[in-house]
């Protein structure tokens, strides 16, 4: 079974000093659904979404130690609503330190960031971002962009990119990866699908992203992109199925907790399993409701004759 325990942190106040992290563009619509995408939604028509995510994971021994931020711009005609939550999680532990949802008025920079209540941004000339600190009463978290390898954009185009980066606690830092993704709908493309960041040691990473959730009338399609030292890897033609799944009652749900991923031609394969969760259920008319989980998950991934053992953190979301 997962461990779904809570634990209560605190953080000490420190000064951030980071070189240059990656710009803050603005990352551009897709122009039309992906292939196999479903029709347009006209639920949606005249609303635009847009998603930021930075993810931090640094490994420790056989742990991972995760800091997720996920942020959601919903674009209407009249108004502007914006989302952002956090969590920290290590040792199997996830705590939920930031959950907050605003309203602004229409702007021409949907994709902006802007801060809110105890969440800022460090940015220097060309908006270009060099941080994101939280802090609220006594509790503190830093987290420090530093240098970026090249960006990944997939045929919806949406943006990846893994830059070194580093958390700073109290009087600790903490040297990791970060994941930065930019990803962007509208009535005619569905919301992107399941995501993944994993780290194999400190020299290779991979990002798994799915073109749409599951549940549609075709199943999603995967792409993976990898980085080994200075090698590139991409793969393109990806399929990720479940292995297991657990119950999820509040959102009257299956979700996913083991993962089986191989292309077509056999380039790449691998095998996750979920080592600890958080799990929101969403609000709606039921009687099945939306989910967000994200999960820590363990495998290994396969590339040729090399085995990569990987460790990072997996998102899902039924809407």
């Amino acid at each position: 079974m997962i461990d779904r325990r809570a634990q209560s942190w605190v953080l000490g106040s420190v000064m951030l000093g980071v070189a240059l992290a990656c710009g803050d563009a603005e990352p551009p619509l897709p122009q039309g659904p992906a292939s196999g995408a479903a029709a347009a939604d006209s639920g949606n028509l005249g609303r635009r979404f847009y998603e930021r995510n930075f993810v931090f994971a640094s490994l420790s021994a056989d742990s991972v130690f995760i800091v997720p931020w996920l942020m959601q711009t919903v674009e209407e005609p009249d108004t502007v609503t914006r989302a952002a939550r956090a969590w920290l999680a290590r040792g199997g532990v996830w705590d939920g330190f930031y959950n907050e949802r605003w309203g602004t008025a229409p702007t021409r920079a949907p994709t902006r960031l802007v801060p809110h209540l105890g969440l800022q941004f460090v940015v220097r000339d060309g908006d270009a971002l060099d941080g994101i600190l939280y802090e609220q009463g006594a509790r503190s978290l830093e987290l420090a962009l530093g240098n970026a390898n090249p960006a990944w954009t997939d045929v919806r185009g949406d943006r990846y990119q893994v830059l070194s980066g580093s958390a700073y606690l109290i009087d600790q830092r903490i040297d990791g990866m970060i994941l930065d993704m930019a990803r962007a709908s509208d009535g005619s493309l569905p919301p992107g699908g399941d995501w993944a960041f994993l780290l194999s040691g400190d020299s290779a990473h991979f990002i798994i992203a799915g073109d749409s959730e599951y549940g549609g009338e075709t199943p999603p399609a995967y792409r993976v992109w990898g980085l080994h030292e200075e090698r590139q890897m991409q793969w393109s033609d990806v399929r990720v199925d479940w292995e297991r799944t657990e119950a999820f009652p509040p959102a009257r749900r299956d979700v996913p907790v083991e993962w089986r991923l191989w292309s077509t031609d056999g380039a790449i394969e691998g095998s996750l399993g979920a080592v600890s969760a958080e799990m929101h259920p969403g609000e709606g008319p039921g009687p099945l409701l939306p989910v967000r989980a994200l999960f820590e998950v363990t495998g290994s991934v396969t590339v040729g004759v090399d085995v990569y053992d990987v460790h990072g953190v997996l998102v899902h979301e039924r809407r």
